[in-house]
């Protein structure tokens, strides 16, 4: 006898990235920023722990400095602004907010693989729809109605930005509310802000985690049109973001000089290890992201390359999922960890001849 509900029973959870404790691991499979933070950041945690008395505290329950910061800084109105714990709870706020049970979600696969787990969570109908296999959008998304649609750009795995007049597109063809993944926005040449002002319907989420070296205290954003940031806002948790994480995304969000340096820091290294790797014979698909989806030259499969560079202590992503099991995704890390993954690549391919 099971006590879940049926949906819940059903259901395959989402499987987060491996966080192995090993020494010596150059840990490349998660998108982690492989920069520290803004020396601020530390700073202003140090200050607003001291001895700890605000800590009994809750925290202010819509980070309304914060939302006032993020708003500015990206020119729109605090109202337009929803704080969160990661950006991962954005998709879960519009679900609930956006789709009944029994209601469709459509979004194009592969990409995130949290929006389906979202989606059995709620009691969604999952409109998974087949991305064409250069990772554009299918123009099925166009045509068909649901309440809620998800779309991730620039795209993970596959590093592919979707482009700003397609999204354009999209939302001009949907009835219901198309929510633009930007996790990665930061390493791109382009973003979706700007449909906000143009689209009710349009909702950007962000997250500090990848640019901002923030992933350890989940904070992420909404913005939208305010009744879009009313009806999150309404199914949110109470205190969605703790004290610590509102001072840490305050004090990142200020030192913009730390950020675009770190910004710049990654993609240099990213087009340095993708010519690179495109010169060892990979197929290595445009990224505006924080890593590269590659695909091994025709003596190797994907996992193969894997498991050797885990024998190696090198860490990168591999799926099974045969639509996207030819390649591996490798997060930028330093220039230091990127020589140690060319030289084991250099070095596998040689034992493959």
């Amino acid at each position: 006898m099971s006590y879940l509900r049926p949906n819940i029973d059903r259901m395959h959870a989402y499987v987060p990235g491996e966080q192995p404790k090993v020494a010596g691991l150059v840990k490349l499979n998660t998108n982690e920023n492989p920069y520290p933070p803004s020396p601020k950041v530390v700073a202003a945690l140090r200050d607003a722990i001291g001895d700890g008395p605000t800590l009994r505290l809750y925290p202010d329950p819509v980070a309304s400095a914060l939302q006032a910061k993020i708003a500015a800084l990206y020119g729109f109105k605090p109202e337009q602004v929803l704080v969160a714990n990661g950006s991962d709870e954005v998709l879960t706020l519009a679900l609930r907010a956006f789709v009944g049970e029994g209601q469709r979600v459509a979004y194009a696969m592969p990409s995130y693989s949290l929006y389906p787990v979202l989606a059995d969570i709620q009691g969604a109908k999952k409109l998974e729809l087949e991305m064409n296999p250069d990772f554009t959008l299918p123009e099925r998304l166009f045509r068909e109605h649901a309440p809620l649609k998800l779309v991730t750009s620039p795209n993970a795995p596959s590093g592919v930005a979707v482009p700003t007049k397609t999204l354009d597109r999209l939302c001009a063809a949907s009835r219901g509310v198309v929510l633009i993944d930007e996790a990665y926005a930061d390493f791109a040449d382009d973003n979706a802000l700007r449909l906000v002002k143009k689209h009710r319907n349009a909702l950007v989420a962000r997250t500090l985690s990848k640019s901002y070296s923030l992933a350890g205290m989940r904070v992420g954003f909404a913005i939208g049109h305010k009744a879009l940031i009313e009806g999150l806002m309404k199914v949110k948790d109470s205190y969605n973001v703790n004290r610590l994480s509102q001072v840490a995304a305050l004090a990142a969000l200020g030192d913009r000089a730390h950020f675009q340096a770190n910004v710049r820091r990654v993609k240099a290294t990213r087009e340095r290890l993708r010519d690179a790797m495109l010169a060892f014979g990979f197929d290595v698909l445009p990224s505006a992201t924080n890593f590269l989806f590659a695909k091994p030259p025709a003596a190797m499969t994907a996992k193969k390359f894997y498991e050797a560079l885990r024998a190696r202590n090198i860490l990168v992503r591999w799926w099974s999922d045969p639509r996207v099991s030819d390649r591996v995704r490798i997060s930028i890390g330093t220039d230091a960890e990127t020589d140690r993954l060319l030289a084991a690549t250099l070095n596998i391919l040689a034992e493959v001849k």
